[in-house]
């Protein structure tokens, strides 16, 4: 099985850019305000284990959660609100914010340097190409450059693996190891894999795509909340008639549409090249500079 990481213990241990502690509450806070012991559990149950996770959370959505009647979820968002100060925020403070983001390398210097320092955490970066083109062993990679010193390139993290095709092979880690050193932040392999075997045909396709928006939804919380890396990767299928902002030069395009391009703040084509050469391409990104003088 894939290395993988409690989330509980990722809340204890999550830390800044410094080193410092992050401004991350635990929902075992809500007790001092008075909200019981059984009702933070049964948060928790439901994958809510931070302050800012209720405050994101719709109240519809905390209505479903067993146990939790109107009047609850009123006294817990009351109550979730005294604890962190919700509305707009400087931008001053956003770019305090992202001075936690941290690049964790692909493992080469070319591509690298194309991402700005590789993969960022605090968003999701999803790889699409065809059959053996690399996806999988760059993910592979990220097992052990996250886990290297930052000095070198890594984020002194933890890896958690979600292999849904039966692919991950950790004999590979050790190869890769062997290269750097040690062994990995938020990984995600084949995101569509699931989704196109149990939503088949046009007719399920709505279904399909809320579904993975809500999916998405939560993963680009958990990049932002925690200051996690999420790299995905994904199949392609052909579209001759394909727009040319998805389609590459053969006129495949990734699987997901709409709504998996918007999740993704930064979308790699892998394709063949000649022998074992592979060919990497930036379909969208946020990565610019601008100069002094602001061109």
């Amino acid at each position: 099985m894939a290395p993988t990481i409690d989330r509980r213990t990722l809340e204890s241990e999550v830390v800044d850019a410094e080193g410092m502690d992050a401004t991350i509450l635990d929902v075992d806070e809500l007790q001092a305000l008075g909200i019981n012991a059984a009702d933070i559990q049964k948060l928790r149950a439901a994958g809510i284990h931070a302050i800012s996770t209720v405050l994101s959370t719709t109240r519809r959505n905390l209505l479903k959660v067993k146990g939790l009647s109107e009047v609850k979820v009123e006294k817990i968002k009351e109550a979730a609100g005294k604890l962190i100060n919700v509305g707009f925020i400087s931008a001053s403070d956003q770019a305090q914010n992202r001075t936690r983001v941290v690049s964790i390398s692909t493992g080469s210097k070319a591509l690298d340097a194309v991402l700005g320092g590789g993969i960022k955490t605090m968003s999701i970066t999803e790889v699409f190409g065809e059959y053996r083109c690399g996806k999988t062993q760059l993910a592979h990679t990220f097992c052990v450059t996250a886990q290297l010193p930052k000095d070198m390139g890594g984020a002194e993290g933890k890896v958690a693996y979600i292999d849904t095709e039966g692919t991950f092979r950790p004999e590979r880690l050790r190869d890769i190891a062997e290269r750097f050193g040690v062994d990995a932040d938020q990984i995600v392999d084949s995101i569509m894999a699931q989704f196109r075997v149990d939503y088949s045909g046009r007719g399920e396709l709505n279904e399909r795509q809320q579904k993975l928006n809500q999916m998405l939804g939560r993963l680009n919380r958990l990049a932002e909340e925690y200051n996690v890396a999420v790299f995905m990767t994904n199949q392609v299928q052909s579209d001759p008639g394909a727009s040319a902002l998805f389609a590459a030069a053969d006129g495949r395009k990734p699987v997901g549409g709409h709504v998996l391009a918007h999740a993704s703040a930064t979308r790699l084509l892998l394709r063949k090249g000649r022998g074992e050469e592979r060919v990497a391409k930036v379909c969208g990104c946020y990565i610019y500079w601008i100069e002094g003088g602001g061109g």
